[in-house]
């Protein structure tokens, strides 16, 4: 960390004249400066209105800590930086090529501390108002410290630090917003993850966040700021049941749900890795505001009988649990009402069996149900035949009666919505997220390559975008084909 306590020509000059205008009593509070908005959706190159220089990682580092500083504009993404709405008038200013945010480091309130990047945990050290002024220039003021940020000493050279100062809107405190083109591909192709079955994506507060099955003790989560780059995040830990016999094992199926403002994961697990009869639902709620947690373990909402693959379903006001479960020969899509998103109450329903022959084939099969809400309608899509074949595919449901624990208010419709084709075979167990700018909807699914895997670690994450039919329907359309490039979600 580089000194901060050594005198400074400018330091020095300030106290000298605040101390002068005291004694004539002509020193007045620093005049507040008035905020501004940004534009939330660009990424930008932010260059000194002094120096001309751009703010720059220094070495394009992506580890925590990494020092803010100046160089020559290159618009590499290590000079790309976005602003993310923290609520207040002030804003997270992230990093692209790393995805950490600006941090007044170490919690340093004095002038001359240092300016870092950091993983994003939401402290007002990491929380900056935006003030334009009248030339066209930008400040931007620390929540934590009430300093602005500055180009220290007014250095006009290379690789000099970035820290902050007392504001006073000097040439040191302002900065230029250059808008740049997306500077990564903005197209995508699949797949997005190998090993990922059962995989859910969530995008949320400028994130995509991923989280697929594991197979042994463990809740995994990955993020990143765009949705190709979840192919090369790294897997984060959330959650390690191995200490915890009745659910140590064969961890699958993970889903995260944003509840009153609380993000609640749940997943499937059990007591053994080769015998699956003891697999159960489990609930986790974050104990902070993203996916990433940490994690506390709320329980475990059908303790008393087989069940895999929940979901939540909110509609008319109230919270229900779907979940996939034999109801005598057939595994079978249930639902019941829950008082929390942990505790199921009253009586369990049956709302989809297996009967249709594209149902039935290997096994007869309803499971991993996923709900879709568009224009004030209620679908869910489930998966339907064995796994274990490259028949697996996606059926659907509507809600079209007043009470969703009724089997009688839910409609199926009588073909699948997506099946097998263009070399991807048993494409199902799937999720929704919309893009970054909310006007389009993505699926989430797994795949195989060849119609002889089945059910294992073969299963590839996959993702497309989808559409509405003229009738309000989804269209899913086909899967596309691995290697083949697609426009990225809007937004991004």
């Amino acid at each position: 960390m580089l000194q901060t306590t050594r005198r400074r020509w400018r330091t020095f000059i300030a106290l000298a004249l605040t101390t002068a205008l005291a004694a004539l009593g002509l020193v007045a509070a620093t005049q507040a400066p008035a905020q501004a908005a940004v534009n939330t959706g660009t990424w930008y190159v932010i260059t000194s209105a002094h120096s001309g220089l751009a703010l720059d990682i220094k070495g394009a580092s992506t580890t925590a800590g990494a020092e803010l500083t100046q160089w020559n504009r290159t618009d590499a993404t290590n000079q790309q930086f976005r602003f993310i709405d923290a609520g207040g008038g002030y804003y997270r200013i992230q990093v692209r090529h790393s995805s950490m945010v600006l941090d007044v480091y170490e919690w340093n309130a004095e002038n001359g501390a240092t300016i870092a990047q950091w993983t994003d945990l939401g402290g007002t050290n990491q929380q900056w108002s935006v003030t334009e002024h009248s030339d066209g220039t930008y400040s931007f003021i620390n929540r934590f410290s009430g300093k602005a940020l500055d180009l220290w000493e007014r250095s006009t050279t290379a690789g000099a630090r970035i820290s902050q100062y007392t504001y006073n809107a000097g040439i040191a405190q302002k900065w230029r917003l250059n808008a740049v083109g997306d500077g990564t591909q903005t197209t995508l192709a699949n797949p997005i993850r190998n090993n990922g079955a059962d995989p859910w994506i969530e995008y949320h507060d400028g994130y995509y966040y991923m989280s697929t099955t594991t197979w042994n003790s463990t809740v995994i989560m990955r993020r990143a700021t765009t949705l190709a780059g979840l192919k090369t995040a790294s897997d984060t830990v959330v959650w390690n049941d191995a200490n915890t016999p009745s659910r140590c094992c064969s961890h699958w199926a993970p889903e995260f749900h944003r509840i009153n403002g609380t993000w609640y994961l749940m997943y499937t697990s059990g007591n053994s890795q080769t015998n699956l009869d003891g697999q159960k639902l489990h609930v986790l709620r974050s104990t902070s505001s993203t996916p990433m947690g940490p994690y506390e373990f709320m329980g475990t909402p059908l303790p008393n009988q087989w069940n895999i693959d929940g979901t939540y379903l909110e509609v008319n006001g109230g919270l229900y649990l779907m979940w996939s479960e034999w109801v005598g020969a057939d595994q079978s899509i249930r639902i019941a009402a829950m008082s929390n998103p942990w505790t199921v109450t009253g009586s369990h329903a049956t709302i989809s069996r297996p009967s249709a022959s594209w149902e039935t084939v290997g096994a007869r099969v309803n499971e991993a149900p996923a709900v879709l809400q568009h224009d004030g309608r209620t679908f869910v899509t489930f998966s339907a035949s064995s796994c274990n074949t490259p028949d697996y595919k996606l059926g659907l449901l509507e809600l079209t009666g007043s009470n969703p624990l009724a089997a009688s208010s839910w409609t199926k419709k009588s073909t699948p919505v997506f099946q097998q084709g263009n070399g991807v075979y048993g494409p199902a167990h799937n999720g929704f997220f919309t893009s970054p700018d909310g006007t389009e909807h993505w699926l989430v699914y797994h795949g195989n390559t060849s119609s002889s895997q089945g059910c294992g670690n073969t299963r590839q994450t996959r993702v497309q975008e989808f559409t509405f039919n003229a009738d309000g329907t989804p269209n899913f359309g086909s899967p596309i084909a691995n290697g083949v490039q697609f426009p990225a979600p809007s937004g991004e």
